[in-house]
């Protein structure tokens, strides 16, 4: 990690992905380090965000959970204009830029997300919105084991809230979600505590409504293709689906943890959006295959923007001879 050097004045961004863990990342941020700034965000497969932001000398950059790798152009162009960026992510880079303006907390580690890397860097200060994006990255096992002061019935209460914020970040574009991530943003902000807005919004139990009913449109759609150690689930294009489908990769992976999971959705234009969940049993090899298809993502998780129709076959070809193995922690 470098540290930038201390700038003080000149506007401020926050760029994060709309999922539940870009989201949480923010919200521990700006609860540590309250100032106005100017939010860009978008649907979960909107990665380039830094090419939205215009900052300069003076101004400070906050990124979360979006990958360096799809933004790396970008970061390059801030920094060289000046501006202060710290990136907080994990999601696989080939090769982090060092510069004394750039502040990165990087980890590639399976059982890392960025909510859990804001949160060692705020040393636990807010930890039960780390559990909310933890638990929305399907990381449920490695949230159970964080501490925390509260019971089951409160975790189950986060990873309910946590899951139905990831579900809402899916879709084509943000006529599909429920609520735009950045209107979202601005309702969970104003809780110190999750278990709060349970209690006070109805944004959260709608959402998890939502969530529910579009899981049980899904349920109705068995997979295309399958063997003992994958399975490959095709669903129609519609609004639910559109939602769903990170969700419904999610599931599978829990529901058979020994085996990988695709789920392909066709777009408008007849090509596939697709969500590739390697078995959680073995959390590796989703970045490697999803990027030879132009995709990306993590070790574990990883998806493709656009498969054109006629790389399905090989696509499927791949993932069904595709090795699984486990992740090495860095040093």
């Amino acid at each position: 990690m470098t540290a930038p050097a201390n700038i003080a004045g000149g506007r401020q961004f926050d760029v994060c992905n709309g999922d539940a863990d870009g989201l949480c990342a923010v919200v521990q941020w700006r609860l540590h380090a309250p100032a106005p700034a100017r939010l860009i965000t978008g649907v979960k497969r909107d990665i380039g965000l830094l090419e939205r932001v215009d900052a300069g000398a003076g101004d400070e950059v906050l990124v979360c959970d979006i990958s360096m790798d799809r933004n790396r152009s970008a970061l390059q162009r801030l920094l060289e204009s000046g501006a202060t960026v710290r990136y907080f992510d994990h999601h696989t880079a080939a090769d982090v830029p060092v510069h004394p303006r750039l502040e990165s907390h990087l980890r590639f580690d399976h059982r890392w997300c960025t909510s859990l890397l804001m949160d060692a860097h705020l040393k636990g200060a807010y930890r039960r919105w780390a559990l909310v994006g933890a638990y929305g990255d399907n990381l449920a096992e490695v949230a159970d084991a964080l501490p925390c002061d509260i019971g089951n019935r409160e975790r189950g209460l986060l990873r309910q809230l946590g899951e139905a914020i990831n579900y809402n970040a899916y879709g084509d574009d943000e006529n599909d979600v429920w609520v735009k991530p950045a209107q979202l943003y601005e309702t969970l902000i104003r809780y110190r505590d999750p278990l709060d807005l349970l209690v006070r919004e109805a944004i959260g139990g709608d959402l998890i409504d939502a969530r529910r009913a579009d899981l049980k449109e899904a349920a109705g759609h068995q997979p295309c293709w399958k063997n003992e150690h994958a399975s490959v689930t095709l669903l129609p294009d519609a609004p639910w689906s559109r939602r769903v489908i990170g969700c419904l990769a999610n599931q599978l992976a829990r529901a058979q943890p020994t085996m990988a999971h695709a789920v392909l959705k066709q777009r408008r234009d007849g090509a596939y959006v697709v969500s590739v969940r390697a078995p959680l049993a073995s959390p590796s090899g989703a970045h490697a295959l999803c990027s030879r298809f132009g995709g990306a993502g993590r070790a574990g998780a990883a998806g493709i923007d656009r498969l054109p129709a006629q790389e399905l076959p090989r696509f499927v070809g791949l993932f069904s001879v595709a090795r699984w193995g486990a992740v090495t922690p860095p040093g």
